[in-house]
């Protein structure tokens, strides 16, 4: 009887390397291939493209750039061109009939924006397609090689949901002719899809041939990723910082108050910044707004201390609500002023202003 052979690595006991799995892998992007389209390149290829080149698949894959589908067959992965949507094959075009896929709908589903499911109701252009496929990877790449640490968990998916929703859905857009408003009001020429534009060969200028067209198309690819790079680096440094900031916040609330309705944010970070950046007149309230949409006024708390606020709201408000409060204020929108002073409310930002500027008048 037959016996199955054990690997020869098992044998020996020396299982394959690091370095020879990630040989493998360089071997396999070194034969891969990518297709997109040639002639007037746009943003969602360059793009496209240039999030592929950030995975080890794809780092060294050579490019094609043809219109030509028995050129483009034997490609490891095409976008933007030849009629095909379908992720097990790795093609990613989003011109052809019917096609219609949104980033968090259900594939296959929608026909137009009103049959869409999901969130986003913007059709999905090259760039949308890439990153909805490989988007997480390629932003655990970007952050890996540019040291600013690891993304996973919830910590990658809000970073994967905003980066979607500031910057490519407006790609999306933008190639499938979706204007951002029913009236437009002004033009505006400085943004992404219009300087890659600019980017491609004028009428006018000295014909350079494929050649001269592919080093202008690598030049547009480089200038996205330096946009995506730039907007992933305010994401995870100062945005996804931010969030963080607010979840040690909320992790906490309980020890604040048993509602869980209050938190309460570390203030040193105000005392301390107040202190570097020399600001001699403290900070009294912060305004920001609720899930209603009230705006709201905080007063901050002194250093070192719980309860006891640099300025409460004048006393006279307290406790009051509505038309009671609105009559003490003396302007329309007044929504409640808290018993100790420490918050109260107006429906506008506004009305929230001037409510904090008659208080400092009144301290």
């Amino acid at each position: 009887v037959g016996r199955l052979r054990s690997p020869r690595w098992m044998a020996s006991g020396n299982p394959p390397s690091k370095k020879l799995k990630m040989a493998a892998m360089a071997d396999a992007a070194a034969t891969a291939s990518m297709g997109t389209h040639s002639g007037t390149f746009h943003c969602d290829e360059a793009l496209g493209i240039w999030m592929l080149r950030q995975l080890p698949e794809w780092k060294e894959a050579a490019l094609v750039r043809s219109r030509d589908h028995e050129v483009l067959k034997d490609c490891t992965i095409v976008i933007d061109v030849d009629g095909e949507y379908d992720h097990a094959t790795k093609r990613y075009d989003h011109h052809q009939r019917g096609f219609f896929e949104t980033f968090d709908g259900e594939a296959g589903v929608a026909t137009d924006a009103e049959s869409a499911t999901g969130e986003f109701k913007t059709k999905l252009s090259a760039c949308g397609l890439v990153y909805k496929h490989y988007g997480r990877e390629v932003l655990q790449a970007v952050a890996e090689v540019n040291g600013w640490g690891s993304l996973e968990g919830p910590r990658l998916e809000a970073v994967y949901y905003k980066m979607y929703k500031e910057m490519i859905e407006g790609l999306d857009a933008i190639d499938n002719g979706i204007e951002v408003a029913d009236e437009k009001r002004y033009s505006e020429g400085t943004g992404l899809s219009k300087r890659v534009a600019r980017m491609n060969p004028r009428w006018c200028d000295p014909k350079e041939g494929k050649e001269g067209e592919n080093a202008k198309f690598e030049l547009a690819s480089t200038a996205t990723g330096t946009e995506f790079t730039e907007q992933l680096d305010m994401l995870i440094n100062s945005w996804l910082a931010a969030r963080d900031f607010v979840e040690a916040a909320l992790k906490v609330r309980l020890e604040v108050d048993a509602s869980g309705e209050v938190i309460q944010f570390p203030s040193d970070h105000l005392y301390t910044l107040e202190k570097e950046m020399g600001v001699e007149t403290l900070v009294k309230f912060v305004l920001y707004t609720d899930q209603g949409g009230m705006w709201r006024i905080q007063a901050v708390t002194q250093e070192g201390t719980a309860f006891t606020n640099r300025l409460s709201l004048p006393e006279a408000w307290r406790g009051l609500r509505n038309a009671e409060l609105c009559a003490a204020v003396g302007i329309e929108g007044c929504t409640f002023v808290h018993n100790a002073g420490f918050i109260g409310g107006h429906e506008t930002l506004e009305g929230a202003k001037t409510m904090v500027q008659k208080a400092l008048e009144l301290a």
